[in-house]
């Protein structure tokens, strides 16, 4: 008896402090609860305060909408928060904190244009718990516009631990939530066309996983994922071609391979767009190529790699004219890259069938075309101007079926 009267008169008083301290005080208070109730269960929470946990999760919500957008203590509230939320045989304190709009205001936190990547941080890992009790919460926090909320926060963030958690809990909204799988899906594509080249490389990789989960591709991801290969940055190129790979399985198989086929050749307008970057008299003079030159490389890689991997792919490539665009790439004397995989990826079609062979050996003339065979990686090197001019004005066309498949 008198244990619980000394338990109940301890939470009185730490009440009594919080009531009447300053911000301050309150920290210190949430620094101490941290530090001393990480990873307990409801019931021990609940004894912790004498089964009086309520009170002081009550006083932690209301001050938490009215502080968390002006910063108050915020990544600690938040904190002291999740252990109430996430604590096992805890439901009480969720349904609680689902009443009182917790995720509304978890998601505006996302939003705040002057708010701490850490603090936006500690918002994600409170809605991932709340999202891993099960689906009608991940219902919840979708309709919320919380997919937006959550890939608004990916885009724009500059902190790499707030991206990841923002790409984690996009994925976990994905996963066993069929309602708004197909939003979270869209969401993820959007991000593709983000400024961040880390933004786009997360969704990317984590469109590899929701691509599975939802079944089908939608038209819209081609334009948006094919841009991805104009990036400087090798990791965002990967994820664009493993991604790339994996939607081969799907109904946009056509768009994507006449899309790469067309990126082999890029326009006179397209050339011309160069990035704002390259024309800016304030920036230091740089070496980097045209970004449709870069994506002419990958284009070219990526046909070697899908020709490689399927027979029937390589014959459809063939048929829309990859031949023709590859020898446009060798021709590039801008893009040294390019001349290299167009060269790498057309040896191993004119090996693979006598009719490009035959075509390809007419349109470069017997000098190239032996120079090509011999060593087509370093064929760049070797040939001059005018060969260079032959690649790039060819008029090879082969139409219809192609013969020599096994």
């Amino acid at each position: 008896m008198a244990t619980n009267l000394s338990s109940t008169s301890k939470v009185m008083s730490l009440l009594q402090q919080w009531d009447k301290g300053s911000k301050t005080v309150r920290a210190q208070i949430l620094t101490d609860f941290i530090a001393n109730n990480q990873n307990k269960t409801g019931p021990e929470l609940e004894a912790e305060f004498a089964q009086a946990a309520s009170l002081f999760f009550t006083r932690l919500t209301a001050w938490l909408r009215l502080t968390y957008m002006i910063g108050t203590c915020l990544k600690l509230q938040l904190q002291a928060i999740n252990i109430f939320v996430s604590s096992s045989s805890g439901h009480k304190f969720l349904s609680e904190f689902m009443e009182v709009g917790g995720v509304l205001t978890s998601l505006e936190i996302l939003g705040l244009k002057d708010g701490k990547d850490e603090d936006k941080a500690q918002s994600l890992q409170l809605l991932m718990g709340i999202a891993s009790v099960g689906r009608n919460y991940k219902e919840l926090i979708c309709e919320s516009y919380g997919t937006m909320a959550v890939a608004e926060c990916l885009a724009r963030s500059k902190s790499e631990e707030t991206q990841d958690a923002a790409r984690m809990l996009l994925q976990m909204l994905a996963e066993g939530n069929p309602k708004f799988q197909v939003q979270v899906y869209k969401g993820l594509i959007a991000l593709l066309s983000s400024s961040s080249p880390k933004a786009q490389q997360m969704a990317a990789q984590t469109l590899r996983i929701v691509q599975k989960i939802v079944g089908h591709a939608i038209p819209s991801i081609v334009e948006p994922v094919i841009s991805l290969l104009k990036s400087y940055h090798l990791e965002v190129q990967y994820e664009a071609i493993e991604l790339i790979k994996d939607l081969m399985d799907f109904e946009v198989q056509e768009s994507l391979l006449k899309s790469l086929v067309s990126a082999l050749a890029p326009t006179k307008d397209e050339i011309r767009k160069q990035p704002e970057i390259l024309d800016d008299p304030n920036v230091p003079e740089l070496k980097r190529p045209l970004p449709v030159y870069v994506q002419q490389a990958a284009a070219a890689k990526l046909i070697g790699i899908l020709s490689h991997e399927s027979n029937k792919m390589c014959e459809r490539l063939v048929q829309l004219k990859c031949v023709h665009n590859l020898m446009i790439a060798m021709g590039n004397e801008s893009h040294a890259d390019s001349q290299r995989q167009g060269s790498i990826t057309l040896e191993y079609l004119v090996r693979t069938f006598p009719i490009v062979d035959e075509n390809v050996n007419e349109a470069m003339g017997d000098n190239l075309y032996h120079m090509f065979l011999k060593n087509p990686e370093s064929l760049y090197m070797t040939m001059n101007a005018v060969q260079a001019d032959v690649l790039r004005s060819n008029k090879v066309n082969i139409p219809g079926i192609v013969d020599g498949l096994d």
